[in-house]
């Protein structure tokens, strides 16, 4: 009996989660603040209604993960110059070294589970992988560690 893509992908989650958490449990981060940083990083300057939209958060949600990686010192919520009552997204050294990190942590992990693929059936997963992830919307939000030239 085949089993579903969706038991599939909940296995490699919470993988994904279980080798990261340590990692960024040293970094005073969580798996589901990864997110936010990796968007703002690859985003700087944008607004936390562009953030929640990206990541299919709601707003309450955004606005309390902002507020735990500006504590953190991850990143600034600084005026908006075009419209002072907005504000912009800023990651600070601390969260740019945490997405560096991070996008170590992507690869590395993304390495070891391919690894018992050929690079042929790695190419073909990741290609049928993006494609159902921009089927669902998820083409917004580009993770570190995707792509043949992500190891910078």
């Amino acid at each position: 009996m085949m089993q579903s893509l969706a038991f599939h992908v909940s296995v490699l989650r919470k993988d994904f989660s279980n080798y990261c958490g340590e990692k960024l449990g040293e970094m005073g981060l969580t798996p589901g603040l990864l997110y936010f940083v990796t968007y703002v990083a690859r985003h700087p300057g944008c607004s936390p209604k562009e953030l929640a939209r990206a990541l299919k958060m709601d707003n309450g949600h955004t606005a309390r993960s902002i507020t735990k990686l500006a504590e953190g010192g991850f990143l600034v919520q600084e005026p908006n110059p075009k419209d002072r009552r907005a504000h912009v997204l800023k990651l600070t050294p601390k969260g740019e070294e945490a997405a560096r990190k991070s996008r170590e942590l992507f690869y590395r992990w993304d390495e070891e589970v391919t690894a018992v693929l050929t690079p042929e059936q790695r190419e073909q997963l990741m290609a049928l992988m993006a494609a159902l992830s921009a089927s669902r919307g998820g083409n917004a939000l580009t993770i570190p560690g995707e792509g043949k030239d992500s190891q910078t």
